[in-house]
């Protein structure tokens, strides 16, 4: 069994997978960020889709392979190398025992997720291996990763070392890479959107929000237009998901990320649509994001649209494979 060595770990590094399927039970669903982005890396490098790989924030990372590894990664914009080597997003390329892999800062965006053939072998809590961070398990000893961690790797049939570095195919760009530099992240409607004043509304539709500091893998604070609504109801705790925008009691919208609770009180005035959510985690401090509506069935069409397209891409991975 493999190893790879936490030479430096960065700002905030951490095993994840596709999360928990314990809301139910009051337990975040968690997992990578861009749950789509994990899929597309651990595909690019023969693992199936849910296997464990690392979250990468805000760079700073540098990793040392203790074995022959395929290894692919997906995100924001950051300069990567192997050895020196660059390491492009989206394009699967073998690391050799002893050679160092590395991420710089981003140059935009704020999140990768580095799949490795095998994957991350950490224990499983609960259903997944990711790390929950509030609330202490999962990944490694349920806290970020430190420098001279040293984290097991499962077993993989995929070390070609005499293969092309990197390989000469990739993952579309726009899977690889969705950090925008004004993102527009489409919605659907909040369950209390109606109690939003009309100039509330327009405001959310029209103005752009900048990201607060105040933002993490729970959520993302947003800061513009004060949101009033035409009344100050209380309102009882509902549930709430990954891409609900909730309005706090200061008018500011707060947008829900994976690690965020089950239930919440705070009304409800947009949900980002799935396959937006990819660029919501790109978001860091200071980014201006704006707001586009959709309908549900346009809504259900991009997702079955991806979908798709990514079924098509296994089938193409499979034939390189045979």
């Amino acid at each position: 069994m493999g190893k790879v060595e936490i030479l430096r770990a960065g700002p905030l590094a951490s095993v994840q997978d596709l999360g928990r399927a314990e809301r139910r039970e009051g337990i975040p669903s968690g997992g990578a960020l861009d749950l789509f982005a994990a899929r597309v890396a651990n595909l690019l490098v023969g693992n199936p889709e849910e296997t464990a790989l690392l979250e990468i924030t805000l760079g700073g990372l540098r990793l040392r392979f203790g074995d022959h590894r395929a290894v692919a990664w997906c995100g924001g914009v950051f300069p990567a190398r192997i050895a020196e080597m660059e390491f492009s997003a989206g394009r699967p390329t073998f690391v050799r025992r002893g050679e160092e892999v590395e991420f710089d800062p981003p140059t935009r965006g704020c999140r990768a997720w580095l799949a490795i053939a095998g994957g991350v072998d950490v224990p499983v809590v609960l259903g997944s291996r990711s790390t929950d961070l509030r609330s202490g398990f999962g990944g490694c000893e349920g806290r970020a990763l430190r420098d001279g961690d040293c984290l097991s790797l499962g077993k993989t049939s995929i070390a070609k070392t005499e293969s092309p570095r990197p390989a000469p195919w990739s993952a579309p760009l726009q899977w690889t890479q969705t950090a925008e530099r004004v993102p527009i992240l489409r919605f659907l409607r909040g369950s209390e959107w109606d109690e939003f004043v009309p100039e509330a509304q327009i405001a959310w539709l029209r103005q752009p929000f900048t990201v607060s500091a105040q933002s993490n893998r729970m959520g993302a604070r947003l800061e513009g237009p004060k949101l009033k609504r035409t009344n100050d109801w209380e309102l009882s705790s509902e549930a709430v998901v990954p891409g609900t925008v909730q309005v706090a009691h200061d008018g500011q919208p707060i947008l829900l990320f994976g690690d965020c609770q089950t239930i919440g009180g705070y009304p409800k005035i947009a949900h980002v649509i799935t396959v937006d959510l990819a660029k919501a985690a790109q978001l860091r401090p200071n980014d201006t994001v704006r707001f586009e509506e959709v309908t549900l069935a346009e809504a259900g069409t991009l997702f079955t649209e991806r979908e798709n397209d990514l079924r098509r891409f296994r089938v193409g991975l499979a034939l390189r494979r045979v």
